[in-house]
């Protein structure tokens, strides 16, 4: 992993997270039409309860685990390259 290859995973994820933001927005949109019955209701809310259960648990462990990989392939490059 190379400092030049930062740009797209940060791209990916600003990509994801506007993906996750517009499901929760159409979800709610169209949770709170009238023509909706209540089992469908139910189901809307539970789906945008889990959809927003990724953006705050799992948006963040990924985040964490992506540069933690970034950092430590920067280290490992550094004395791999020192070496030669």
């Amino acid at each position: 992993m190379d400092i030049g290859n930062l740009y797209q995973f940060v791209l990916i994820l600003v990509l994801v997270g506007m993906l996750v933001g517009v499901g929760v927005l159409a979800l709610d949109k169209f949770g709170s039409t009238s023509g909706v019955s209540a089992t469908a209701q139910t189901a809307i809310n539970a789906s945008r309860d889990a959809v927003g259960e990724v953006s705050t648990v799992w948006m963040s462990l990924i985040v964490t685990i992506g540069v933690l990989a970034i950092i430590i392939g920067l280290v490992v490059a550094g004395f791999y390259f020192r070496n030669r």
